[in-house]
């Protein structure tokens, strides 16, 4: 396996790289940063999880000079939640060079982004439909960009943005790197690739599996507000030896590791505004046993390499695929066995089972652990380490006033009250923390003309399309509607819509008016 230093990448890139706990390459990294440092088309398959952002953040962050003022770079994702997760992975990779990136989706104030825009970003990161609105309002120009990437091209073309995506790459200038990534390779991505792509590298890394079969995988459905309670259970039950619990955030992280310490739990955050110095203290301290529960961000667990972790807990769902993978990764290493439970919200039961979709593991549905169970659980732990001091004779000192006690009480009820002494009471502390709003799963909605006859795969409702008509709404992953020109007559939505966003991808069948530009985006 590659190691990064290999690819003779500029120093600042590679600190970056290795700041972030990255040392061997993946696959789909392996293969694809070498071709793409040449400046050649590139095709790669692989699924979401396996680092493809990386393939090609690499190499595209590595050319670009810090002098540049234009926009360069041009990745395109069909949701604003990939826009939104790319640009926080590009901004981690660009660190020490200083490039500037911008997350352009719908859903967003766009005249937030047109002051971001301002700026001078090298690298855009967007979706089709509101790249376009920025294109026609020419507060993006396309002119200067040398390299373009498609990331998860066949989930692009399945939500309808064929067209957008061949209106947008006309606009680029022809001599150019092209990047495209897609988990499969239907015959419309094929004709995509040989009508944008010149003389393309194909690289392929489909694993069987993406996620490890080591790892027993269940999940608790559990309301927002229930959720510690149902962590405190569990962790009784299971008594894990080394646990990292995911939050979604960094408030929700600090409530959490400050909450466990309250009920008696010997654990500790970790998160991207820790120092070095505090982020070393609580690594120390998980890896010695000091804490046996470590609370962490997405961000903060990246490249963590820590033996012997038995349990991952995902507190929150996490936004997406990838990110399933790499928290569950963290355990059943080395080929022993792990454990990884998810909680999940009633309203967010679709997107796990998008999750499992695309991981292609599914999760055992468990019940949320009792009273009873979480106190057997510390008992069985309590009664384990009495016998390992047993088996280990390691208690010679004490024999006398055990033969003492034994002479003026039950031998039972002595036991009973050594045990409980050993395992510790719970301390009965009432924690509240700030609810976090459900994600969404990703939902597609049916292309349906008006006359109520579903359209076809290319997104036309099988009407003429001769003529110079264009009448119909297209509504695109932002809301925002253009009317067809020049093509004739495209009755009907052209539905576009994006998985885990609040209002992501919604329109309406009917035609409508024009509307003012304030009543077209919604506030994040």
């Amino acid at each position: 396996m590659n190691t990064f230093a290999d690819f003779g990448l500029e120093p600042k890139v590679l600190q970056a790289i290795t700041e972030l706990g990255f040392e061997e390459s993946t696959p789909i990294q392996a293969k694809s940063i070498p071709v793409a440092l040449t400046g050649r088309d590139l095709i790669g398959q692989a699924q979401t999880g396996t680092g493809k952002t990386a393939a090609f953040g690499i190499p595209l962050i590595n050319k670009i000079p810090t002098s540049e003022d234009r926009i360069v770079a041009l990745i395109m994702t069909p949701t604003r939640e990939l826009a939104i997760q790319v640009a926080d992975e590009i901004g981690k990779l660009t660190r020490y060079k200083g490039l500037r990136s911008l997350p352009i989706y719908g859903g967003q104030e766009i005249g937030r982004q047109i002051r971001a825009l301002k700026k001078k970003p090298q690298i855009i990161i967007g979706t089709p439909g509101r790249l376009l609105d920025h294109i026609n309002r020419k507060t993006i120009r396309l002119d200067d960009v040398q390299t373009v990437v498609l990331d998860e091209a066949d989930e692009m073309l399945d939500m309808g943005f064929m067209e957008d995506i061949q209106s947008i790459l006309k606009m680029v200038p022809e001599e150019r790197q092209t990047m495209l990534f897609s988990a499969t390779m239907p015959v419309n991505i094929q004709k995509l690739a040989q009508q944008f792509l010149k003389d393309p590298e194909h690289v392929s890394v489909i694993p069987k599996q993406v996620t490890a079969p080591s790892i027993e995988q269940s999940y608790i459905e559990v309301h927002e507000r229930q959720k510690f309670e149902a962590l405190s259970r569990l962790l009784d039950m299971e008594s894990p030896e080394l646990a990292i619990i995911f939050g979604r955030t960094k408030r929700r992280v600090d409530e959490l590791s400050e909450a466990l310490q309250k009920r008696g739990y010997s654990a500790d955050g970790l998160h991207g505004d820790l120092s070095q110095n505090q982020r070393d203290n609580v690594m120390r301290k998980f890896r010695d046993g000091s804490i046996d529960v470590l609370v962490a961000t997405d961000v903060a667990a990246r490249g963590l390499d820590v033996s012997g972790v038995t349990h991952v807990i995902n507190f929150d769902l996490p936004q997406d695929p990838e990110s399933y993978v790499h928290r569950i990764g963290r355990t059943g290493r080395a080929g022993k066995e792990g454990t990884a439970w998810t909680f999940v919200t009633p309203r967010e039961i679709d997107h796990l089972h998008f999750i499992e979709r695309i991981t292609r593991q599914r999760m055992n549905r468990k019940p949320l652990p009792s009273i009873a169970e979480a106190i057997e659980g510390k008992q069985r732990v309590t009664a384990e380490r009495v016998l390992e001091v047993v088996q280990n004779e390691e208690f010679a000192e004490y024999k006398a006033i055990a033969i003492q006690l034994l002479e003026q009480y039950d031998s039972v009820q002595l036991l009973a009250a050594a045990m409980k002494l050993l395992t510790g009471e719970k301390k009965n502390v009432d924690i509240e923390l700030t609810p976090e709003e459900p994600l969404r799963a990703k939902k597609r909605r049916p292309d349906i003309r008006s006359n109520g006859r579903p359209f076809n795969r290319s997104g036309y409702s099988g009407g003429s399309r001769s003529g110079s008509g264009g009448g119909g709404y297209r509504g695109r992953d932002d809301k925002r509607g253009s009317y067809g020109s020049g093509g004739g007559s495209r009755g009907g939505y052209e539905g576009r819509s994006g998985y885990g966003s609040k209002r992501s991808g919604e329109g309406r069948t009917e035609n409508r008016r024009p509307k003012s530009p304030s009543d077209d985006f919604v506030n994040n």
